[in-house]
C-alpha cells in the first residue's frame, strides 16, 4: 500500500492566551472550538483546538509567552490527517526513513504519541520544519499497534 496524506489536520500556533485566540478565531473567521478534543487545554501544555463549522481545518491553540525557555509565539508544527492504514504504513516505515524529531533524535515506532482519541508521530522535515502524521481513527490503530507489535521480532 502506497503512503500519502488525506489533508493538512491542523497548524499549530502558539499564543499568549488559548481562549482569548479562540474568540478572536470565531469573531473573525467562525473558528469553533472541539469539543470532543476540549479536554486537552485541560492540561496548561496542551492545545486548544478550533476548527471551522465543517470541521475541514483546525488550529492547535498552544499558550506561551515571547522568549524565555517556553513555546515561542508563532507557528510551530503543520499536521497531516491519514486513515488508521496510512498511519500503520508510515509507522512501519520510520526505520527506512530515518527521519529525526526536533531534538536530532532518530524517530523510531516508540515515538508514536497516544492522545487518548487519536494518534501523531512527530518529526522534521531536513529544512528543520516540525511536521505531524495523525489519525483520529483511534480503535482501528490501536489494534493495528498493537498487532505490529507483536509482529516484531523480539
Amino acid at each position: 500500500m502506497d503512503f500519502h496524506v488525506d489533508q493538512i489536520d491542523h497548524v499549530e500556533l502558539t499564543v499568549p492566551d488559548r481562549h482569548a485566540a479562540a474568540k478572536w478565531y470565531r469573531d473573525v473567521l467562525g473558528l469553533v472550538i472541539v469539543a470532543e478534543y476540549e479536554h486537552w487545554a485541560m492540561d496548561p501544555k496542551g492545545p486548544l483546538m478550533i476548527t471551522t463549522p465543517q470541521g475541514s481545518t483546525k488550529l492547535a491553540l498552544f499558550e506561551g509567552k515571547p522568549g524565555g525557555s517556553e513555546q515561542r509565539i508563532g507557528f510551530h508544527l503543520v499536521a497531516f490527517r491519514v486513515g488508521w492504514k496510512s498511519f500503520a504504513t508510515f509507522v512501519a516505515r520510520l526505520p527506512e526513513l530515518m527521519l529525526k524529531d526536533d531534538s536530532g533524535r532518530t524517530v523510531t515506532p516508540d515515538f508514536v504519541a497516544d492522545h487518548d482519541c487519536a494518534y501523531s508521530i512527530y518529526f522534521c522535515d531536513p529544512y528543520g520544519h516540525c511536521l505531524e502524521i495523525t489519525t483520529y481513527d483511534y480503535k482501528e490503530t490501536t489494534m493495528e499497534l498493537r498487532r505490529l507489535r507483536t509482529a516484531e521480532p523480539g
